[in-house]
């Protein structure tokens, strides 16, 4: 496990066997066994870090239940993050979206993990000022190429 993640909730719990038999037919080069785990804090869809093989993915997924029909459109996310893949926007590569409630229960997709550091709190105070300025320098060129892109 990695450090932000932890078991799965209990309600967000699903059949991992299914889930490796899908991903194992959509996406090239996945080997079992499958594990997983639930990345903390976050706002609306459960994430989850897999590790299957030497590979590690991420999984986004709606969260169980009933929900509004344009709510945790997960399949927004991944067609954006898909053709932003195609720009010099960076951004994690996608593998599969699903949107078959009988695999996981809910639509879902799957992206690369993409390892980097997480800052909890936006005042940055375990930063060096040329640590932040370099932090503030990265983003403004990626807003940039962000809004470079035609879409």
């Amino acid at each position: 496990m990695i450090a932000q993640t932890a078991e799965v909730r209990e309600q967000h719990r699903f059949d991992v066997a299914a889930l490796e038999t899908y991903l194992r037919e959509r996406v090239a080069g996945f080997t079992g066994p499958l594990e997983v785990s639930q990345f903390r804090g976050g706002q609306s869809n459960p994430t989850y870090h897999l590790r299957a093989g030497t590979r590690e993915y991420v999984l986004r997924r709606k969260p169980p239940g009933k929900l509004l029909p344009s709510a945790h459109a997960v399949d927004r996310e991944y067609r954006v993050i898909t053709a932003l893949g195609r720009t010099d926007v960076p951004v994690p590569r996608t593998f599969v979206l699903c949107e078959d409630d009988a695999v996981i229960g809910t639509a879902f997709f799957v992206m690369d993990c993409v390892h980097g550091r997480v800052f909890s709190d936006p005042a940055l105070f375990d930063v060096t000022p040329a640590e932040r300025t370099a932090m503030y320098d990265s983003m403004n060129v990626v807003l940039a190429r962000l809004h470079t892109v035609d879409a």
